[in-house]
């Protein structure tokens, strides 16, 4: 336990000393993006009344595997009411995190509606691209494993231009503004939320469902409540 508890404080300071690197750098010299970061879940972009929820994942990170099917049921219970939109944060200590990270832009760029799919393999097929997994393999060689992985996922005939994008210095860089924007906004650890443009609490940690509950039932009206557990009775 004691050991355990080290270990937690290491990866906390590293963490730390990350985000203090990535603030200073990103502040002293911040590359405006063309558009908005981010994948939206089934394109439901946020309107007025929508609330807002962004999450920080990180393809190959075992805590942000954790927190995507209870943070779904959430989306699937309240339907409309919540949007979400994804930002790649693709951890330094996490080999192949910023391959598969970018794997996930080129995806959105050739099918938008493939992307959450490709997530959600990266998910299930984590060990395949950890440091053991690939520890004696050339970057190119992971990068090609990665793009046929790739177009599994969204489909065997864009693997040729799933290639293509892992050449495309259009794709790293938007790769690279996600985990810079990441940074701007504090975050530490993935997974990372915020609810409405503020932080959740215990950053880095996978959320369960009665949390999301906790969290999303009070920004909601009690009539919208009931007819949120109406239309999940029925479904």
């Amino acid at each position: 336990m004691k050991f355990l508890k080290i270990q937690n404080y290491n990866t906390l300071m590293k963490s730390i000393v990350l985000l203090l690197l990535c603030v200073v750098h990103v502040n002293a010299q911040v590359t405006l993006p063309s558009k908005q970061d981010g994948f939206w879940y089934k394109n439901r972009i946020a309107n007025t009344k929508s609330i807002v929820i962004e999450a920080f994942f990180d393809p190959l990170c075992p805590d942000s595997r954790d927190s995507w099917p209870p943070l779904k049921l959430a989306l699937q219970h309240y339907g409309s009411r919540l949007s979400l939109v994804v930002h790649p944060f693709p951890l330094p200590y996490h080999d192949n995190a910023f391959i598969s990270s970018r794997a996930m832009h080129i995806s959105n760029q050739l099918n938008t509606s493939a992307t959450y799919r490709l997530l959600e393999s990266f998910f299930d097929h984590q060990g395949r691209f950890y440091g053991n997994a690939t520890f004696n393999l050339s970057r190119s060689s992971v990068v090609d494993k990665i793009a046929r992985f790739t177009s599994n996922s969204i489909g065997n005939s864009h693997y040729a231009a799933v290639k293509v994008g892992f050449t495309d210095p259009k794709t790293d860089h938007a790769t690279r503004i996600s985990f810079k924007y990441g940074c701007v906004k504090g975050v530490y650890g993935a997974p990372f939320f915020f609810v409405n443009g503020f932080p959740l609490p215990d950053g880095g940690s996978p959320l369960d469902y009665k949390t999301w509950r906790d969290v999303i039932d009070p920004l909601i009206s009690p009539e919208e409540q009931l007819r949120a557990e109406n239309l999940n009775f029925f479904l």
